[in-house]
């Protein structure tokens, strides 16, 4: 694949695992709600995850914490997101992949999570990263077509000269694919044959 300059990795569910984000939205929130209207955890949980579902996850507003944040009259989301720092993990293979295709390619950073939350997970694998894209914070959008040529522009790149991989069917291998990136479906649940299954088999498949 001597064509290809650039690999763009989508993050929760690629690089990190969702247990940053799950603690953010299903403990911190719900928490803070808790407290703030004396009630229990577990009915401040339950409210919390309907008016996400209302939201649904086609919409900004969904990703989007500080609105959340407004939404529930939580203050700002800065000190709950400091104190869940720890909550941080990477899939094992992670940084080994990104050392190794790093010295082949140019990597890059195509998410749909807000800055608020990337930041955050992307803290100790940064510097494997020449651009950090976040679809809602910078473009005000999903992981559309529209982003991913956005992306491209910026960067100078075709998108033929892109590789793109993620856990979406939908925002991460369809809407990348459409533009003519070469995507790959990650499915770390091993249950898609087709997919990929962690990210040792994207380094095996681009070296083929």
């Amino acid at each position: 694949m001597a064509q290809i300059k650039v690999i763009s990795f989508d993050v929760e569910g690629t690089l990190a695992t969702f247990d940053f984000s799950q603690t953010i939205w299903h403990e911190g929130i719900p928490a803070l709600y808790a407290q703030k209207e004396g009630i229990e955890l577990d009915q401040a949980r339950e409210i919390a995850i309907k008016e996400y579902d209302k939201v649904g996850d086609q919409r900004l507003e969904w990703y989007d914490i500080d609105y959340w944040f407004r939404y529930f009259q939580l203050g700002s989301p800065q000190p709950m997101l400091e104190s869940y720092q720890d909550r941080v993990r990477y899939y094992p293979e992670v940084t080994e992949v990104l050392s190794s295709l790093g010295s082949r390619y140019e990597l890059i950073v195509a998410s749909g999570t807000p800055l608020e939350l990337l930041n955050p997970l992307l803290k100790d694998i940064k510097s494997y990263f020449t651009h950090i894209f976040s679809s809602t914070s910078h473009y005000r959008q999903l992981k559309t077509p529209e982003f991913y040529l956005a992306m491209c522009k910026v960067t100078g790149i075709e998108p033929g000269q892109v590789v793109h991989v993620g856990d979406s069917w939908q925002f991460d291998f369809l809407n990348s694919k459409q533009v003519g990136i070469l995507a790959f479906h990650l499915d770390r649940s091993g249950s898609n044959g087709a997919s990929l299954h962690d990210l040792t088999q994207l380094e095996f498949r681009l070296s083929g």
